[in-house]
């Protein structure tokens, strides 16, 4: 295919306007760059042939030169793409005049294509020559472009641009330019070319064809189109995608092995995807929707993907242009991060502990933490100063230290289980890498789930995921079946009016706080029954409420500091309990308010969170019954 018909026909799809319209034009793009003759191409792989352009055009409409997975990138910046620009377009222009131009019209695209290059052409070092260009050619210079390394590579890429955009008309040149800078502006997403691939080679009949009796000049859009891939075809496409994160590869499945070929697409090691995300939810929603909740700490580090073949382990066989191991190579550990990229080098001693203990061909998913000398979790920024790390890895090291935390197993000796439920996933996982893998607990009510989360936050992590202990893995989805425990919507700024000592370590801190908020100043604001917690009743002071009690959120510095301020306060000790002169107001935050007999106000804060101290309030300032009643729907 010449680059030019492609840059036309790029220019028709952006120039749609309905959705189905755009992938109807993408669908007959897609077919059109993937009619080869057989005869040119021979048997085609997973790839296709050498002169199927159908791979390079499904990523180039993405602006994409190698998969999502591939950790090659052209490394070219808007300065170095003003640059080429410039020189192509003769020796009167400057990067400078480039980059006016640039801000008078707002994207690259328009810039480039308003240039004439004519003049230069046959002066490019790439190339060299006045034949029209194709998609091929524009895709070997490009990946010619990324491999320039070292000393001069950007000298040498800068070459290689002018010489591909001398061969360049001006709509070749604006899709030129935005494909090298990603911005291809062309309105199509990925969800347009997984349902063009799906109409293009995988329709179960053809499009409806007029037959020009009722044809309206004035009619169009959408209203008269249609999509006619089965959901069957789309759900294959969908996840072909997940599995290899490679829209050229499908298509070409697509287009050769129909639906069965793509059912037939694999994890690889040494191939990342996407990562499985999470919603935010309560653990109302989680324990409503699952029955039984798969409760995990959610640690506050950075995400990877592990993925190892020990020597003489087999994995799947993959294509020598994937840069991946071959079938029955041993590929060492990598590393790579949520957006796939290779973190591998930055990362030792995770390498490392990886190839210490595993002896099966794995992929698996987890977090990276920064941990103190003890073993601690560290703030995330530590994570950071490691995670991208290309320069003195050995001395950072030695500064911040780093554990792997695993969650989930996508694939172990030779075993995908990505449609496998957690609990046989988590497995699987204990198997292959027990002194990693992350703790289970299965929870039936919130409060179990809201005790898991306190002791999650009292070992200095961030929290608790929940999850469907019978769900699949399914790379990219931000489903309901992962909920992160949602950050507390509405908060009480409420009164410490009691306590209990802590624990173990914490046992010279108070550890639990009993809140209370104002009665008086609200007409009927008075409790009206009594109180079950005989601790509760008799801590609590005249004139207030007693609304729950408090212990999540609280780091060992805010327990020392509330300790320290609250010493000289107390009025009433026995045994581990002690009572205050409310003088203390805090900001607490919760999932929600319910009927309780428990406290003397008659409600309970659920799933209590300390947020802080709040320095502007006095008790005057605090939150009264009447207000609790109204947050509950009561009044």
């Amino acid at each position: 295919m010449e680059f030019a018909a492609l840059a036309e026909r790029a220019e028709g799809v952006a120039a749609n306007d309905g959705d189905i319209e755009t992938t109807l034009a993408v669908a007959d793009l897609l077919a059109d760059a993937g009619a080869v003759e057989s005869a040119e191409n021979g048997e085609n792989g997973e790839n296709g042939g050498p002169n199927d352009d159908l791979p390079v055009v499904a990523r180039f409409l993405l602006g994409r030169v190698f998969p999502a997975h591939d950790t090659r990138t052209l490394d070219v910046g808007p300065a170095l793409c003003r640059e080429a620009i410039a020189r192509a377009a003769g020796p009167n222009v400057s990067a400078a005049d480039v980059e006016d131009r640039l801000a008078e019209r707002g994207e690259i695209g328009a810039v480039a294509a308003a240039y004439d290059f004519g003049g230069q052409r046959g002066l490019a070092s790439f190339g060299g020559g006045r034949d029209a260009l194709t998609v091929a050619a524009v895709d070997e210079g490009l990946r010619g472009l990324a491999a320039e390394t070292g000393d001069g590579s950007e000298s040498r890429k800068r070459d290689a641009l002018f010489g591909l955009f001398t061969r360049c008309s001006p709509t070749e040149a604006a899709f030129l330019a935005r494909l090298v800078l990603g911005e291809m502006r062309l309105g199509v997403g990925e969800g347009t070319v997984r349902d063009a691939t799906a109409e293009a080679f995988l329709a179960s009949e053809g499009r409806p064809e007029s037959d020009g009796a009722d044809d309206d000049d004035d009619a169009g859009g959408d209203a008269e189109l249609e999509l006619v891939a089965p959901e069957t075809a789309v759900a294959a496409v969908e996840r072909a995608l997940q599995v290899t994160n490679d829209y050229g590869r499908v298509a070409v499945r697509a287009r050769d092995e129909g639906i069965e070929g793509l059912r037939e697409e694999s994890l690889r090691v040494g191939r990342p995807v996407q990562a499985m995300l999470a919603q935010a939810g309560t653990a109302t929603d989680a324990v409503d929707a699952f029955d039984e909740v798969t409760v995990e700490t959610k640690f506050d580090g950075a995400r990877v993907q592990v993925h190892y073949a020990p020597g003489g382990a087999a994995t799947d066989a993959t294509d020598a242009t994937d840069g991946h191991s071959t079938d029955g190579d041993a590929l060492g550990p990598r590393l790579y991060s949520r957006n796939m990229d290779d973190v591998t080098e930055a990362l030792p001693e995770i390498v490392e502990y990886v190839a210490d203990r595993v002896d099966v061909p794995v992929i698996l998913d987890g977090e990276v933490v920064a941990v103190d000398d003890d073993g601690d979790p560290l703030p995330f920024q530590e994570v950071l100063r490691r995670f991208r790390r290309k320069h003195d890895v050995e001395r950072m090291r030695e500064t911040v230290s780093l554990r792997l935390h695993a969650f989930d197993c996508l694939h172990a000796d030779g075993d995908d289980l990505l449609d496998e439920p957690l609990r046989v996933r988590h497995e699987r996982l204990r198997e292959v890498l027990p002194d990693a893998a992350a703790d289970l607990t299965l929870a039936a009510d919130p409060d179990a789930v809201a005790a898991e989360e306190r002791a999650a936050l009292n070992a200095g992590h961030e929290g608790v995921m929940l999850k469907n202990p019978e769900a699949a893995y399914t790379p990219g989805d931000r489903g309901r079946d992962w909920l992160k425990r949602k950050p507390d919507v509405e908060t009480l700024d409420a009164v410490v009016v009691g306590a209990e000592w802590g624990e173990g370590r914490r046992a010279e801190l108070f550890g639990t706080f009993l809140l209370a908020v104002r009665e008086g100043g609200d007409a009927g604001d008075t409790p009206d029954h009594d109180v079950s917690d005989p601790d509760a009743a008799d801590l609590v002071p005249a004139g207030y409420a007693t609304v729950g009690k408090v212990a999540t959120g609280i780091t060992d510095e805010a327990l020392a500091d509330l300790t320290e301020r609250l010493e000289p306060l107390v009025v009433d000790e026995s045994g581990t309990t002690v009572a205050f002169d409310p003088e203390l107001v805090v900001e607490v935050g919760y999932e929600e308010i319910q009927r309780s007999p428990t406290y003397s106000a008659g409600y309970a804060l659920r799933f209590p969170r300390f947020v802080g101290v709040r320095e502007d309030k006095g008790v005057d300032d605090a939150d009264s019954l009447a207000r609790v009643r109204r947050l509950a729907g009561d009044d």
